[in-house]
């Protein structure tokens, strides 16, 4: 694969990322706190609704994601095309090339993404009341308490993977298959005509990137619920040194040694499935929204990038 191709890949990836990041972050934290174990006790009324709390401060954690948007998408899109490229013209069959390529991408991603995530979730569900009188962003104040141990900061990767390979393993080679099938479609309502159009491309990409990552994000909804929890963990263990309220101190020093199994059975045994898919319907939602424009974005923009690029060297 071209030096010029691996810039274009890099640029479409990290500008898609940025601006759905940006977009869709009040509804990834909404679903952050759906997901927390004090979900019942903070925001939730004595009438068993919804209380305000949950609705404030819904950008709070947006800068960690800022600070990771551009590397995370460049990682995962440049690893991704690059292998996909490599094993193009192997004997591996397209569906099983589409799935290592996208699973060793968000490896990868998970490294650059995991302290991010740390840090976000758990500003996500600072509440205002508990912190400090010096006027600081929630992000700062996580960073402030896990200042003395940021190899935590890289606890929640092994939950991350879990979550993120079976989505990233079910939604590629769902969205390289739809979006080949489509594009053939489309092409014979055409008359034969060569499939060029930039704007066609990328319709078709959103809606196959909708569907294949709407169906993986509902399936992975439990792996979802642990990795929530384990990271929010990573500041309970270090509440006794610097409480500022992350989580109710009855999760305690102990809680946060909990291997990702154990939180799986003790949501299923305390809540059961309705438990372990709190925040799917959101997360799909979003997913099904988000990833369109994602996908449907960087296809575009790698799609004209290139046909440019192709046209320039015809000339």
């Amino acid at each position: 694969m071209s030096s010029n191709i691996g810039l274009n890949i890099w640029f479409a990836g990290t500008f898609a990322g940025f601006s759905v990041n940006l977009l869709f972050f009040p509804l990834d934290t909404l679903k952050t706190r759906l997901q927390s174990p004090l979900y019942q006790q903070t925001y939730k009324s004595s009438t068993a609704i919804a209380n305000r709390a949950l609705y404030r401060g819904l950008y709070q954690g947006i800068s960690a994601v800022i600070l990771v948007a551009i590397p995370s998408s460049g990682v995962f899109f440049t690893t991704y095309e690059g292998l996909k490229y490599a094993l193009g013209s192997s004997w591996i069959p397209q569906p099983a090339v589409h799935s290592i390529s996208s699973s060793i991408a968000q490896l990868l991603n998970c490294a650059v993404v995991a302290p991010a995530e740390v840090l976000k979730q758990n500003a996500q569900v600072l509440m205002q009341d508990n912190r400090r009188k010096k006027k600081t962003s929630p992000t700062m104040e996580v960073m402030r308490l896990l200042r003395k141990h940021p190899a935590k900061l890289w606890r929640g990767y092994t939950a991350l993977v879990v979550r993120d390979l079976p989505f990233t393993a079910l939604q590629f080679p769902a969205f390289e298959y739809l979006k080949r099938i489509l594009i053939n479609w489309r092409s014979t309502q055409k008359d034969g005509e060569s499939f060029k159009e930039v704007f066609e491309h990328a319709k078709i990409s959103a809606a196959s990137a909708s569907i294949a990552g709407s169906a993986a994000a509902w399936i992975t909804t439990p792996f979802d619920v642990v990795k929530t929890r384990v990271m929010l963990e990573v500041g309970a263990k270090h509440q006794n040194e610097h409480p500022v309220g992350v989580l109710a101190p009855t999760q305690g020093r102990d809680a946060a040694r909990r291997s990702g199994l154990q939180i799986f059975v003790e949501v299923f045994q305390n809540e059961g499935m309705r438990g372990l898919f709190r925040g799917g319907g959101i997360r799909t939602m979003w997913t099904f929204i988000g990833n369109g424009l994602y996908m449907g974005s960087y296809e575009g923009a790698r799609f004209y990038l290139e046909h440019r690029r192709k046209a320039t060297e015809e000339d």
